[in-house]
């Protein structure tokens, strides 16, 4: 397997933790996004969409992370990353969309990017974009795990949510927005920071990192 990423996408970061949690072995080829690499001709023709991260397996090109994942929950079921009953599925599923759908998308580099060149905003009101979305939704996802976590988003065990959840905290602090309103968030992060599956996947310890 090659995945194709950039090691500070929160998109390629949690599909990252997920193939390390499945145990398996891939290589990874860096697609640098400041520089514009992801509009080669090369990376088009494997992505037309020309965003990371994209997965090479099987012959076949993989690519949007919630399908990588789902993907690899299909093809390597052990060990699971979402639990046993259609309920509890639903459940993670949610979290993890809280995430993809409702706060990533609008706080990536591309996005930034806008609010600079099109609206000419400093890093100071890019901060300030990206809480105004981190916070409500961390803020619900805090409530969720109240009711469903037991040391994870999920439960006992990492699954697909917590997946989500690690490069979103790492991206809240690079925009310095304030995590202290949510313990059982930060305890998760906590717990992350020992696991082997999200150390290895950490982007300061990938092969592309400045």
């Amino acid at each position: 397997m090659i995945l194709h990423g950039y090691w500070r996408s929160g998109a390629a970061y949690r599909t990252r933790i997920a193939l390390n949690l499945k145990g398996l072995a891939y290589h990874q080829q860096g697609v640098d996004l400041r520089t514009g690499a992801q509009k080669s001709d090369a990376f088009l023709a494997l992505n037309p969409q020309g965003l990371v991260p994209a997965l090479e397996v099987d012959g076949a090109v993989l690519t949007q992370s919630p399908a990588i994942l789902e993907w690899l929950e299909e093809a390597h079921p052990v060990p699971p990353l979402l639990p046993a009953g259609p309920v509890d599925r639903a459940h993670v599923r949610a979290m993890a969309a809280l995430i993809g759908c409702d706060i990533h998308p609008l706080n990536n580099l591309r996005v930034g990017k806008a609010l600079r060149e099109a609206f000419g905003a400093d890093q100071a009101i890019v901060d300030a974009w990206a809480a105004r979305w981190i916070l409500p939704g961390f803020t619900a996802l805090e409530r969720l795990v109240a009711v469903h976590g037991d040391g994870w988003c999920f439960g006992a065990a990492p699954t697909l949510a917590d997946c989500y959840l690690i490069p979103q905290i790492y991206s809240a602090r690079r925009f310095n927005v304030p995590l202290e309103a949510f313990p059982r968030l930060l305890a998760i992060d906590l717990a992350a920071r020992t696991h082997p599956a999200f150390v290895a996947a950490h982007p300061d310890r990938q092969p592309d990192a400045d």
